[in-house]
């Protein structure tokens, strides 16, 4: 064959080559057609979650609230002296378990002993000075009642002297009775007229006397008054060297020990309750639906898994922040809204797990069905 001939035949073979090329493009736009199809399902799928996700959401979110911004929370008491003194004796320990009346500190009672064997002596002095000025009146009534039957004695005379100088003044003019007589009548109606003025004056001596027994007796039942109270006084003080638990809790932050010199209202101790609730602080936007008595869920973060059943007890009227030590003054400068929280009181429904116990501070997240 020809060089052209040759020629020829090379370029009609590749043109019959390109077939394959052609199938093999077929095939892998064919290939690519369920890929397609699967990643449009996936998604189609994944958008229909998404979807049922919001849905579900939405519609939680329509019947639940809740916030992680809450705590449990509880009126600690702290335990401190009433009196100053040495503490004699700890009875207890940290975290020890405590129930009402049980003794935690002792204080040396020797002084306070002393004051209320002193305060017992000044009572028995009041009510010894009470007896006397009781004593007194009753002689001052004595002298008081003699003074007026002195000044009965005493008018009847002057009486009787009056009328005899009246009888024997016409009797003396008529010379029937002697100028002597009349004038022994008259000194008579004189001395008993003198007699009379000087028994009225003791009279009314008696009297005052009387007002002064009075008075003395008064200040001496003031004085017993005194007496008493500092007696009760001083038996309350003894009595505050022994400290009890007001009630029942467990004991936490103990900071005392025997020998300690403590003083009136230094905190020693706190006792924990065993009633805690749960502070929730919700949005203010989250109160439309919150109502008193509405059921919630609370989850502990100390114990994940478990569950507490509990209801809405109360509402702090007001934000947290217009009862904080240093509350905002919206009034000057400035002014950017921020939404406020208020706490919501959240009480336990069921008796609580003495192996879960829970305690001040610890985090919750309760939620609240409100429809």
């Amino acid at each position: 064959m020809s060089p052209d001939e040759l020629q020829r035949v090379d370029e009609a073979r590749p043109t019959k080559r390109e077939a394959p090329p052609q199938r093999s493009e077929e095939r892998s736009e064919m290939g690519r057609r369920p890929r397609r199809r699967l990643r449009l399902v996936l998604a189609g799928l994944a958008a229909l979650v998404l979807a049922v996700g919001a849905t579900l959401w939405w519609l939680h979110a329509r019947h639940y609230e809740s916030t992680d911004d809450a705590f449990i929370d509880v009126h600690v008491v702290k335990v401190a002296p009433q009196v100053a003194g040495r503490v004699a004796r700890v009875l207890v320990d940290d975290n020890q378990t405590v129930v009402a009346g049980t003794l935690l500190i002792e204080l040396d009672p020797a002084d306070f002993q002393a004051k209320l064997d002193q305060a017992l002596a000044a009572q028995a002095s009041a009510q010894a000075n009470l007896a006397q000025a009781r004593a007194q009146q009753t002689v001052t009534e004595a002298n008081a009642q003699e003074a007026r039957a002195q000044v009965a004695v005493a008018q009847a005379n002057t009486t009787n002297a009056s009328s005899q100088l009246e009888r024997d003044r016409p009797l003396a003019e008529q010379h029937v009775v002697s100028r002597q007589q009349l004038d022994n009548d008259v000194a008579n109606a004189r001395s008993t007229a003198a007699t009379l003025v000087a028994a009225q004056k003791k009279q009314a001596a008696a009297d005052a006397q009387l007002a002064v027994a009075a008075s003395q007796i008064e200040a001496a039942q003031a004085m017993l008054a005194s007496a008493d109270a500092q007696l009760e006084t001083a038996r309350l003080d003894l009595s505050y060297t022994k400290i009890s638990a007001p009630g029942a809790g467990r004991i936490a932050h103990k900071n005392v020990s025997p020998g300690d010199y403590v003083q009136i209202g230094q905190n020693l101790m706190a006792l924990v309750p065993e009633a805690v609730w749960v502070t929730a602080n919700f949005k203010e936007t989250q109160l439309a639906h919150l109502r008193i008595g509405q059921p919630a869920e609370i989850t502990v973060d100390a114990y994940p898994g478990v569950t507490f059943h509990g209801h809405v007890e109360s509402f702090q009227p007001g934000s947290g922040a217009a009862f904080s030590l240093l509350p905002p003054e919206n009034a000057t400068g400035n002014y950017v809204k921020i939404v406020q929280r208020v706490p919501v009181k959240i009480v336990f429904d069921d008796a609580l797990d003495p192996n879960r116990p829970l305690g001040p501070g610890m985090s919750v997240v309760p939620t609240i069905k409100v429809r």
